[in-house]
């Protein structure tokens, strides 16, 4: 993911601050083993994904995008990604100086650019991209109910409990997010973060450490990744690399490694 910064606090990736998939239970019924195969499609597209939240701020979200021709970000309190139309443009970096000025912590991801003289690498985190295969079987849940402004609170509230990743008190505007409550307490929650053509990322995915190990996590990414292939787009995921038990996780249910990736940040000079 490609995130702005700008306390220069290095970001969280999809359940980095676990060590393993306690909030991601795939034991439940119908869920297929893990394969390594992704599903064979020649006519969809997925070079997308290489910049994806690029595409995301000059498609989907481009009604929320600040910036200019080469980079754009999403309001403060809406998300931190920034999207970078292309590192080896030879304006790029005055574009990202014209956006986020002198002494601003700006995110790099799914790049290695070279940096000019009087930049400064902040932080890398190594990660990994998963993207649904054929062996995915997404399916509504009963249970789910959808979050919006009015949940905000409670949302925030979650997050900060069980730190799944950047999430900020618009963020439930990027796409559907859906909850489960108990005794009208948030329990549990997952969304859409970007939307890089044809595709949607499912994120902010958390379970209160009490509720976990009852399948809460991965009914949930079911019921978004169900929601996404019925509007004819396909699932993607990031993570950290480190994470292991949660990529496993996601792997069972029916994801598969795409690519490895860098998310990073640099200070403008």
């Amino acid at each position: 993911m490609t995130l702005q910064d700008q306390s220069a606090r290095e970001p969280l990736l999809e359940g980095s601050d676990r060590t393993d998939d306690s909030a991601l239970d795939t034991t439940g019924p119908g869920d297929a083993a893990p394969d390594d195969s992704v599903l064979d499609d020649p006519v969809l597209d997925d070079t997308v994904l290489d910049n994806p939240a690029w595409s995301s701020l000059t498609g989907h979200h481009a009604q929320l995008a600040i910036g200019n021709d080469l980079v754009k970000h999403f309001p403060d309190d809406v998300s931190p990604f920034v999207g970078v139309k292309d590192w080896e443009h030879p304006e790029v970096w005055e574009a990202v100086l014209d956006v986020f000025g002198h002494g601003a912590t700006v995110g790099v991801s799914h790049a290695d650019p070279v940096l000019p003289e009087g930049w400064e690498q902040v932080f890398s985190i190594p990660g990994v991209q998963l993207t649904q295969t054929d062996r995915l079987r997404a399916r509504p849940d009963p249970e789910a109910l959808e979050l919006g402004a009015a949940d905000s609170a409670d949302m925030l509230a979650l997050v900060e409990r069980t730190k799944p990743g950047p999430f900020l008190p618009r963020t439930h505007e990027l796409g559907r997010y859906i909850g489960i409550r108990r005794e009208g307490r948030l329990i549990a929650m997952a969304g859409e973060r970007l939307h890089p053509d044809g595709w949607t990322e499912i994120s902010a995915v958390a379970v209160d450490a009490d509720h976990r190990r009852q399948g809460l996590a991965s009914r949930l990414v079911l019921d978004v990744a169900f929601h996404i292939q019925q509007r004819g787009d396909r699932a993607l995921l990031h993570a950290s690399a480190a994470n292991t038990g949660a990529i496993s996780g996601y792997e069972k249910l029916g994801f598969a490694l795409r690519r490895r990736v860098t998310f990073g940040g640099v200070r403008t000079p």
